[in-house]
């Protein structure tokens, strides 16, 4: 049975990485026969191969600037690329459950297997990827591919509703919520700065294939800027840089990387944004009155599923773009999550005490008239 389920596990890891890798291969060579080099070598597009594939499961990379041979870090990745490794990984365990026979054991086996193959295939690109200018940060690979790969895998087998499952349910309808009011600000500010995006695409001529490639990038980016929007509404604001703070009340920034999707960017302070607040609070509100029914603990295990899931997208949403000057991209990783703490906590503590207030305030009214 263990060399059934190593065997299934090998085969399907390994075509999780070429489901993804395969097409990632192609669009580089057909972006390097494009771009005209007559000094580069084949061997240049396949290595740039491996390093998107990494940089779609968020492994960062130390650089060595030239012409100077300056040290920099990319870590600023694009959170929408972890789609793909995602489906890769849940296409692959998928098969594994339909080719072995399902049992609680197998299921264990085969996906701490899976996810062992995988991270060590992904450990493998890393390590023979690496360059003098480039360079995959090791360690940082198995630890991010094999938990992303673990969680990943185990969201493929059905289980049966259980209270477990309530808090974490409910943190994701309330963080749906919030991303998709933070959607819609941000959409209404790109087409309200039509103008400035327009400019940072001429500034780039990339092309017609530059021309697809940047707008897949740009798209790939639009959950940073989701989660950036959504730090900006509560407050905390983000960063474009060091030395950079973009918030309602504080606007300081220089110089913005050529990005198109960085022409959303305010222009100034608004301090009315703050009054925005009120809607983080009343989500808290909201996701007090929707476990009334239930135990004070499934409020408090929600509240604290909620902030890792935040927490969570602050760390993945976040980075150091290249150069020293950009080494801080993106919300903080402090700020954002203790500002959304602090609201949604006030909403929760203002629901539970102000409906046990006004019942005092009721009764005390009501013993006033039967003495009077």
């Amino acid at each position: 049975m263990f060399q059934r389920v190593l065997w299934v596990s090998l085969t399907q890891a390994l075509r999780s990485v070429a489901l993804l890798l395969l097409p990632i291969c192609f669009i580089t060579l057909l972006a390097w026969s494009t771009a005209g080099s007559s000094s580069a070598h084949t061997s240049d597009p396949l290595r740039v191969a491996l390093w998107v594939w990494l940089a779609c499961h968020h492994i960062p990379f130390s650089l060595m600037l030239p012409p100077a041979e300056v040290s920099g870090l990319f870590s600023y990745l694009p959170l929408g690329a972890l789609v793909f490794p995602f489906i890769a990984i849940r296409k692959g365990y998928r098969r594994i459950t339909k080719h072995i026979d399902i049992g609680e054991q197998s299921i264990r086996l085969a996906r701490s297997l899976f996810t062992f193959i995988y991270t060590l295939l992904a450990t493998s690109i890393a390590w023979i990827s690496q360059s003098h200018a480039v360079s995959p940060i090791i360690y940082w690979t198995p630890v991010i591919v094999g938990l992303g790969t673990w969680l990943t895998a185990g969201t493929v087998v059905n289980r049966r509703r259980s209270s477990t499952l309530i808090p974490i349910e409910l943190s994701l309808r309330y963080l749906a919520i919030m991303l998709g009011i933070s959607s819609v600000v941000l959409g209404v500010a790109l087409f309200g700065q039509l103008s400035v995006v327009k400019n940072l695409t001429v500034i780039l001529q990339p092309g017609i294939v530059g021309g697809i490639l940047l707008l897949l990038i740009n798209i790939l980016f639009i959950p940073n800027a989701i989660v950036a929007t959504l730090s900006y509404l509560a407050g905390s604001g983000f960063a474009i840089g060091a030395g950079t703070i973009i918030s309602p009340w504080t606007h300081t920034i220089a110089e913005i990387p050529a990005l198109p999707i960085l022409g959303a960017l305010p222009t100034g302070t608004h301090p009315s944004f703050l009054l925005v607040a009120i809607f983080f609070v009343a989500i808290g509100a909201l996701l007090h009155s929707s476990t009334i029914s239930l135990n004070q603990r499934v409020i408090s295990q929600s509240f604290v599923v909620l902030i890792l899931f935040i927490l969570f997208l602050a760390f993945m949403s976040s980075g150091a773009l290249m150069t020293p000057s950009l080494r801080a991209v993106g919300v903080s990783l402090w700020k954002f999550p203790l500002v959304l703490t602090l609201e949604i906590g006030v909403g929760i503590l203002l629901a539970m005490f102000i409906p046990r207030l006004m019942e005092r305030v009721s009764a005390r009214g009501r013993i006033r008239k039967r003495s009077a």
